[in-house]
């Protein structure tokens, strides 16, 4: 099949025109479908500002848990990308990995949690070396942040044993998570107090 030179293609406004179409389609059907700009381009435009409009800089930094639900807080302060203690009515789990039972904790009435020391030891260290390596040695050190969300049903006494351990692995700066509440009493976001 040899190669042809395509001819003259006209404008879609100019081929419909009642005086010069048939003149220059010859009488066939275009084959060749028009695509309409002006929609998709304001299609576009309206998903690129709404991609922009919920753009978060901070990324996620505390993982609403469906088990979890957090006691409402009115002040609120900036969260800060820390290791995340979630303690439910059944478990207490670090960065999402499951770590004990609350049952487990409940038991004695010691102050003392190893597992969860020992994991949030084992945090600290690959916290101290992943500095080391992106900062150098000069560099920003560990600040012992920690973010500990805790179901609203959970006792106290589970939480302050959880507060104790992050104590004890050196994590002391501990900030409380909580669903922040307007004066009306709509919940807003998740937030620190």
């Amino acid at each position: 099949m040899p190669i042809v030179t395509p001819g003259k293609r006209p404008g879609i406004r100019l081929s419909k025109s009642k005086v010069f179409g048939k003149k220059i389609k010859g009488g066939k059907k275009s084959v060749y479908a028009n695509m309409q700009l002006t929609p998709m381009i304001d299609m576009f435009t309206i998903l690129v500002i709404y991609l922009l409009q919920n753009f978060s800089a901070d990324g996620d930094i505390l993982f609403m848990s469906k088990d979890i639900q957090l006691p409402n807080i009115t002040a609120k302060m900036r969260l800060e990308r820390a290791p995340v203690v979630a303690v439910s009515t059944d478990a207490i789990s670090l960065d999402g990995s499951r770590v004990l039972d609350v049952s487990d904790a409940t038991r004695d009435d010691t102050w003392n949690v190893p597992a969860l020391e020992e994991a949030l030891r084992e945090k600290r260290r690959n916290i101290e070396q992943s500095n080391m390596l992106l900062r150098g040695a000069g560099g920003e050190g560990f600040r012992g942040i920690i973010n500990v969300q805790a179901d609203h049903l959970v006792q106290f006494k589970v939480v302050k044993k959880v507060m104790f351990a992050c104590n004890q692995a050196g994590f002391s700066n501990i900030n409380l998570a909580g669903m922040q509440v307007s004066a009306a009493g709509e919940v807003k976001t998740a937030s620190l107090p």
